[in-house]
């Protein structure tokens, strides 16, 4: 008997098992509850539609594209929690994308780029110092216009970045002549795509031997497309309710002369100094500093807010009376701090100075 009960609680944890094993998953509608099949992997990769990018036809047929393409998709589809990810930060952000490709005439195909070189996170950052949205190298973000200093780096602002990879896959499409070669370009570098031209005598994608990663890359944003364009297709079966909404915010404009505090900024908007960092992760440490800036905030803040930054700030005014002191030999940041009173922290934060600043006799910091 006691071998038996055995038996029959071995079957039913074993079907148990089976019921829950990935590749099925319950959906509840509004009117009525579906169940939803994870397709097979191999029905991913059975390519039996015409498949284009960028209006360039991707041609599957070739029995070494094919490969190709298809190692892309099946890393894609099995890496489930980024490709869901991909999902729900896409509705947040594409359409902010597809707004500036529409008014640069550039095709809508390339909001899947940043997608491959960040996965939408405005601080993702490579080994080579690529940063942002679209990886811009700090040369390179210069080159098209991005500020990139102490207090700002553009590099993480989705529409300053965004701007600045039209303008540069523009050039790459007209000197390339193609956009499959332009993305190639943006991955390995105008001169080195050049190089690999010259030496094969050949300009077709598909038939240039490039670097293994800039081959991967420009199939991996082609297997991007294709999953995220027909997501159910690949077993991935979101709601709207469970995508990230899109941006929406107010814009408030600043041209200072002089440094301020975000935290005042955060007062004055009546949200946490967190909203602010979070909604303009192109600002560095605790300060604006000087020239022109303008700042997201949650939408309807930006009522009454230049007179409650005004009142603020004219009470952090009197309340902190700053002071320059000239820095003198053997003179450190600490002994500042202690000369005035005031936390090493607080100090390093007014001056935006970085924890390991390194001062010289004749610098000028501000004191309270």
């Amino acid at each position: 008997m006691r071998k038996f009960k055995l038996f029959i609680f071995s079957v039913i944890v074993l079907l148990l098992i089976v019921l829950t094993l990935p590749g099925w998953c319950k959906e509840v509608g509004d009117t009525e509850s579906q169940t939803k099949v994870i397709p097979p992997l191999m029905d991913s990769i059975r390519f039996s539609d015409e498949i284009k990018f960028c209006g360039a036809k991707i041609p599957h047929g070739n029995p070494e594209i094919r490969q190709r393409l298809e190692k892309e998709v099946l890393l894609a589809v099995h890496n489930r929690p980024q490709v869901i990810l991909w999902m729900k930060r896409s509705a947040r952000y594409f359409p902010l994308i597809e707004k500036i490709l529409k008014q640069e005439d550039l095709p809508l195909d390339l909001k899947y780029v940043p997608v491959v070189e960040s996965a939408l996170r405005p601080h993702s950052g490579s080994s080579k110092g690529a940063i942002g949205y679209w990886q811009f190298l700090k040369s390179t973000g210069k080159r098209y216009g991005l500020r990139i200093d102490g207090n700002i780096d553009d590099r993480r602002n989705i529409f300053k970045s965004t701007r600045a990879a039209c303008d540069y896959l523009k050039e790459l499409r007209v000197e390339f002549g193609s956009y499959l070669l332009a993305l190639s370009a943006y991955n390995m570098g105008e001169f080195g795509l050049n190089t690999e031209i010259e030496a094969q005598e050949n300009r077709d994608f598909f038939s240039l031997y490039l670097p293994l990663e800039t081959q991967q890359y420009v199939f991996k944003i082609i297997a991007v497309k294709m999953i995220l364009e027909h997501p159910e297709k690949y077993g991935f079966f979101l709601k709207s309710s469970d995508l990230y909404p899109e941006l929406s915010f107010s814009k408030i404009n600043f041209n200072l002369n002089t440094e301020i505090p975000i935290v005042l900024i955060a007062q004055a908007a009546k949200i946490p100094f967190k909203t602010i960092k979070d909604m303009n992760p192109e600002i560095r440490g605790y300060h604006l500093g000087s020239g022109k800036i303008t700042l997201l905030i949650p939408e309807g803040k930006e009522e009454g807010f230049k007179e409650r930054f005004s009142k603020l700030y004219g009470e952090r005014a009197k309340k902190y009376k700053i002071k320059l002191h000239v820095v003198k030999p053997g003179e450190s940041l600490t002994r500042i701090a202690q000369k005035y009173n005031m936390p090493l922290v607080s100090l390093l934060r007014l001056n935006n100075f970085p924890f390991k600043k390194i001062i010289h006799p004749g610098d000028r910091v501000l004191v309270r």
